[in-house]
C-alpha cells in the first residue's frame, strides 16, 4: 500500500506525495479581495506539500461575503496571485485555487447586495444578531450567471499561474444549499429529487472542464452532517449519486470533509459517506478532518483514501510534511489568530531548523 510520502498524480497535476494542505480561510487579503505580499511567504513557507489547496477565493463580489478573503474576478486580483503561485512552484510545490461562492452565507455588510441561494432561506447564526440576510431564491438567469462566473475564476486561476482549481462544493456554500433538502426547496429542474439537486453541481463543474480542462479540476464536499446551517434529511440519496456524477466527468480528484463524533471542529453522528463513496468514485479521492499521522496512513492503507488533506496542523507546522517524516512533535495553532490580519499567527510559526537553531 502506498505511503503518505509516495507521490501521487492528481489529474495532470503531479503530486510529490499524498499529504495535501486544506483550503483555509485565513483573511489576508486587502478590502478588496486583493492578495497580499504576506500571502506569498504564507504559502511558499508550506510548499512542501503535495499539493496545497488556496484559501477559498471568490468567483464575484455577490459571492464573496467574508471580509480580506482574496478573489478572482478581477485583473488586480490575478496578477497579485502570480507572485503567490511563483513562489510555490519556486519552492517545488504545486498549489491550485479553490473558488468559492457563499451563497446564503455572504454578508450583505460586506456585498453590499442581496445574497443569492438555492431558496430564498436565511442562514441561522449562534448569536442573536445574525449578520446574514435573507438570500434570494436564483432565477435561471442566476443559475447560468454563477456558473459562468466559476468558469470564468477557473480561466483566471490558470492565468494567476494556478496549477488548476478545486470548486468550494462544502460546508453550507452555495453548491451544498443546491444539494441539501434542508436548504434546497426549489420545485424546478434544480430542486426536489437528488437528481435535480445535483444538477447544479454537475452543470457548474462541468463549465469549469470545460474553460481548463478535467484533468485540473476538482471539488469538495462535506457529505455528513449539518454544516452552518445547512444539512440532508438522506445524504446518502444526494452525495453517493453526486460522486458517481463527478466520476462520469473525470475530475482530477475529489475531497471530502467528513465530521466524526468526536470531532473537534464541528461533530456529527452521521456516519462518513467515503466508503460508500470509494465504490462509486474511482478517481483519487482525498479524506480530510481530524486526521493523525497514523490515522491518515491507516486510511491510505484500508484503500478508502488515496491522500489526506490536513488544515489547522498546516497552520501552525508550515515544514508539516517533514515534520511527519521525522516524527517530529507539532506546533499548535492559536486560534485567535486564524482571521486576524497581520503575521502574528500566519508566517510566524517555526520550522524544525528555526527550533533547532
Amino acid at each position: 500500500m502506498p505511503s503518505l510520502f509516495d507521490p501521487i498524480q492528481l489529474g495532470d497535476i503531479p503530486a510529490a506525495n499524498r499529504i495535501l494542505m486544506s483550503p483555509l480561510t485565513r483573511g489576508r487579503a486587502t478590502d478588496d479581495h486583493v492578495p497580499t505580499d504576506i500571502m506569498v511567504d504564507y504559502y511558499r513557507q508550506r510548499a512542501g506539500a503535495g499539493l496545497i489547496i488556496s484559501e477559498g477565493t471568490g468567483i464575484s463580489r455577490q459571492g464573496l461575503g467574508w471580509p480580506n478573503a482574496p478573489g478572482l474576478w478581477t485583473e488586480a486580483q490575478v496578477e497579485a496571485w502570480k507572485p503567490v503561485t511563483a513562489a510555490v512552484h519556486e519552492a517545488g510545490g504545486r498549489i491550485v485555487a479553490q473558488i468559492w461562492h457563499m451563497g446564503r452565507l455572504s454578508r450583505p455588510d460586506v456585498i453590499g447586495m442581496t445574497p443569492l441561494s438555492s431558496s430564498a432561506t436565511r442562514a441561522p447564526y449562534h448569536k442573536p444578531e445574525n449578520p446574514y440576510g435573507e438570500a434570494q431564491a436564483a432565477t435561471l438567469d442566476d443559475i447560468r450567471r454563477a456558473q459562468d462566473d466559476y468558469a470564468s475564476a477557473a480561466t483566471n486561476a490558470i492565468r494567476a499561474g494556478f496549477d488548476g482549481v478545486q470548486l468550494h462544493g462544502a460546508n453550507g456554500y452555495l453548491i451544498d444549499q443546491f444539494l441539501r433538502d434542508g436548504t434546497n426547496l426549489r420545485d424546478d429542474d434544480y430542486g426536489g429529487s437528488p437528481e435535480n439537486r445535483i444538477r447544479f453541481m454537475r452543470e457548474a463543474v462541468a463549465r469549469v472542464i470545460d474553460a481548463i480542462g478535467a484533468g485540473r479540476t476538482s471539488i469538495r464536499l462535506s457529505p455528513n452532517g449539518e454544516t452552518q446551517g445547512a444539512d440532508d434529511s438522506d445524504p446518502v440519496s444526494v452525495f453517493v449519486p453526486a460522486a458517481a456524477a463527478l466520476d462520469a466527468l473525470g475530475i482530477a480528484f475529489l475531497e471530502l470533509r467528513e465530521q466524526a463524533p468526536d470531532g473537534t471542529f464541528g461533530s456529527s453522528d452521521v456516519p462518513k459517506l467515503s466508503p460508500a463513496i470509494r465504490k462509486v468514485f474511482k478517481g483519487p479521492l482525498i479524506l480530510n478532518q481530524d486526521y493523525s499521522r497514523d490515522a491518515a496512513q491507516a486510511d491510505l492503507d484500508s484503500g478508502v483514501a488515496d491522500g489526506i488533506a490536513f488544515g489547522r496542523k498546516f497552520i501552525a507546522n508550515p515544514d508539516l510534511v517533514e515534520r511527519f517524516r521525522r516524527g517530529a512533535p507539532l506546533n499548535a495553532d492559536d486560534m485567535k489568530t486564524w482571521y486576524s490580519t497581520g503575521p502574528e499567527g500566519y508566517t510566524d510559526y517555526p520550522a524544525l531548523e528555526t527550533e533547532a537553531a
